[in-house]
């Protein structure tokens, strides 16, 4: 267990992570539903394209000790900071990826029994190819910021027969102090789409 967060429930605080000015990192509350999407064993074997800071790759790998999570992140000082974030939470099973999707899926470890694509370009055609490394009873867990791309998405799973689909667009405020005052912040709205490749 991890001496910085010595707990076995997610939803580790964001000031906890190591960030870099400019890049956005999916917060917590959004982490939290990520998490339950993915459904994940002690001994899961998880993809997280888009990995961004490593914050969901934290949480993962931290609920799978005996799993592995790969992270693939396409910017070389973003995938550092992700290492950075891993050395700071005392993991072992996360092995960090600098490459792009779909380009680089034949060389990860194969039969992923999740797949987590955090947004990104060329979304369909990353969820297409994505969906093709998944054994029978892999999850696919998408997110996404614009509608546009949830439509692009969705027709994507219903091409591909994605089962059990579910699609989650949260909203929620967190409490914060400004002055003397106490107002409650929106977080950016993300959708959530998660589903089962059940041949």
């Amino acid at each position: 267990m991890a001496p910085l967060w010595p707990y076995v429930t997610p939803g580790i605080p964001d000031h906890l992570f190591e960030q870099l000015p400019g890049i956005p990192i999916s917060k917590r509350e959004v982490r939290l539903l990520m998490v339950g999407a993915l459904r994940l064993k002690p001994d899961a074997q998880l993809w997280d394209l888009g990995a961004g800071t490593g914050t969901l790759v934290v949480e993962a790998a931290l609920l799978c000790p005996q799993g592995q999570v790969v992270a693939v992140e396409r910017d070389p000082e973003v995938a550092n900071l992700i290492r950075l974030n891993c050395d700071r939470f005392q993991l072992s099973n996360v092995q960090v990826v600098e490459g792009m999707a779909p380009d680089c899926l034949d060389t990860l470890p194969p039969h992923p029994d999740c797949v987590m694509i955090e947004g990104g370009k060329s979304m369909r055609e990353v969820v297409e190819a994505a969906w093709h490394h998944l054994p029978s009873g892999g999850r696919l867990v998408v997110t996404t910021g614009t509608l546009e791309t949830l439509y692009g998405i969705a027709e994507t799973f219903a091409q591909l027969c994605v089962r059990n689909v579910e699609i989650v667009q949260p909203a929620i405020n967190r409490l914060e102090t400004r002055g003397h005052q106490q107002v409650f912040k929106a977080i950016d709205p993300v959708f959530l789409l998660s589903g089962e490749k059940l041949d």
